[in-house]
């Protein structure tokens, strides 16, 4: 391993991330505000049982995305993975489109993370300022990417441990309390899966699973770092489908296992946003210290979030230099092999995402947060268009399938569905008049992207022609 690292050219990344540390990165960005926050809106919105059939699309979504990410991974381990994918298989504008849309969705939960793990400290410390958490937070993560890839990926590795033991042991509780092994703080009786379907199967029909299902595609944003990072993973073409398995078959073990015992035990009419549905659950069945002991998982929770949000947005910016759509200085690696200038930019980005939380919530920030869902289910739609178009190409140049060390399976029907399972995700924010504000704004700031790459290639003509004036 020692000499294939010596090996590598300059302004490369290293490749020094194992398998437990690209599924626990996969895991850490997943495991978040989404599951934690976004389940209990789902409850109230599409009833118990929808909200187990929606996280169940879901996850089929994240299963057909996530193989055609990994044959394409395999074939191409990158670092910014679907952004090259996109750019060569679709088209430059396309590619860089997908960029700048990952690039503010990392980094506007960069922001709100860091505030929210200030709020945190506060129920601990509430006569300290929630400015010097964040400032002292943003510092850590910094120092966690900046170190090594190596070392971000063991802090990521031990951040991931915390949540996915703390899912676990929620799991195994709640359906504890479920079936009156744990007794209810109200000496109520166990609950059964009565919650399930007391307001009906589907109490207000099935468009509002169709509403909400960017909002789950949200919650299991993050499996797809999985692709940004086998630029720096040993042994890509064995590892990264590996992962990809273990990251998917774990992601539903705890999503649906969460989802189902959240809705067990909290009612429809009790559930929302106003207060996390954990800390619902956790008020029902009456657990020492749970207050504290789930504040400490969010913490890490957000952390962890804002660490693989770091990670993510700076790997995309020396991806858009790389490909010199973006100035040179963002691909300059230090002799770690660490993108120094487009991480610092990256956490530039977050810090001023939290000044905007801070200064204006109402407007700026609450546009960009709604961007984000819009923007990670549009990644998604890039990945499996690249797919079907990378497949394509490879079967016309007339290269036999066995060339590919992974091939995802069922071709053309995965890109197809999954294509097709994003798109519907889209079309449901129109009928939704709390998420409606992500089309408004994601929209428009694809289309200045698409603008702004034929702005900066008609600058460069202009360049070469300049340069080829000077030469003559």
């Amino acid at each position: 391993m020692q000499s294939t690292q010596e090996n590598l050219p300059s302004g490369q990344f290293k490749r020094t991330m194992k398998a437990r540390h690209l599924v626990m990165l996969s895991l850490g960005g997943v495991i978040g505000t989404g599951l934690f926050f976004n389940t209990g809106y789902i409850i109230s919105t599409t009833g118990a049982a929808g909200t187990l059939l929606a996280y169940l699309i879901g996850a089929l979504v994240v299963y057909l995305v996530m193989l055609c990410l990994g044959e394409l991974s395999v074939a191409m381990p990158e670092t910014g993975a679907f952004h090259v994918y996109a750019a060569r298989y679709l088209s430059p504008a396309t590619g860089y489109t997908v960029a700048w849309l990952y690039w503010l969705t990392w980094t506007v939960a960069l922001g709100s993370s860091l505030t929210a793990a200030g709020f945190c400290m506060q129920y601990w410390f509430p006569q300290t300022p929630v400015w010097v958490w964040c400032l002292l937070f943003c510092v850590i993560i910094f120092l966690l990417n900046v170190v090594s890839s190596r070392f971000f990926a063991e802090g990521e590795f031990w951040f991931s441990i915390i949540k996915v033991v703390t899912i676990l042991a929620f799991i195994i509780l709640g359906a504890g309390a479920m079936f009156g092994f744990i007794p209810m703080k109200d000496g109520s009786s166990a609950p059964f899966l009565h919650n399930l379907t007391a307001s009906g199967w589907l109490p207000h029909g099935g468009l509002p699973i169709l509403m909400t299902m960017v909002a789950v595609n949200f919650a299991f944003s993050g499996t797809e770092l999985i692709g940004i990072a086998a630029g720096e993973t040993e042994n890509p073409h064995k590892v990264v489908p590996m992962a990809i398995r273990t990251t998917v078959a774990r992601l539903v073990i705890f999503f649906i296992g969460t989802v189902f015992v959240l809705a067990a035990l909290i009612p429809m009419e009790q559930a929302g946003i106003v207060k996390s549905p954990f800390v619902l659950v956790f008020e029902k069945i009456g657990i020492p210290y749970a207050a504290d002991i789930f504040n400490f998982v969010i913490l890490t929770a957000i952390l962890s979030a804002a660490n693989s949000g770091l990670y993510a947005s700076g790997r995309m910016l020396w991806s858009l230099s790389n490909e010199r759509t973006l100035p040179r200085c963002f691909s300059r690696m230090t002799k770690r092999g660490i993108p120094l200038v487009a991480i610092s930019v990256s956490m530039l980005g977050g810090l001023l995402a939290l000044f905007s939380s801070v200064i204006a919530p109402d407007t700026v920030f609450v546009a960009l947060s709604a961007i984000s869902g819009f923007a990670v289910v549009a990644v998604w739609l890039s990945i499996c268009a690249s797919h079907y178009a990378f497949r394509r190409h490879h079967l016309r140049s007339g290269l036999p399938l066995s060339d590919l060390k992974y091939r995802a399976p069922w071709f053309p029907l995965t890109p197809v569905v999954g294509f097709v399972l994003c798109l519907l995700a889209c079309i449901g924010l129109a009928f939704d008049p709390e998420q409606r504000i992500a089309l408004w704004c994601g929209l428009p700031f694809v289309a200045i992207c698409y603008g702004a790459y034929y702005f900066t290639q008609l600058l460069k003509k202009r360049e070469l022609a300049k340069e080829a004036e000077h030469v003559a």
